[in-house]
């Protein structure tokens, strides 16, 4: 059975075969469900507390 991954921005579910695997300089292994969220952790340093749409505001409130 295919182990089912969370995304390391929003905190989705990533369904098997779909996603993206990005390595940091340090061995850190970050999962990103979609290029949005890889995008706002990464290159625009969003905090995924402050967007309505990602499941750790949801978590927050």
């Amino acid at each position: 059975m295919p182990r089912v991954y969370r995304c390391a921005f929003c905190g989705r579910e990533i369904p098997p075969g779909t996603g993206m695997t990005y390595v940091k300089k340090d061995g850190t292994i970050l999962r990103f469900c979609s290029r949005k969220c890889r995008v706002s952790m990464l290159e625009m340093k969003r905090d995924p507390r402050k967007l309505k749409w990602t499941l750790k505001y949801k978590k927050q409130a």
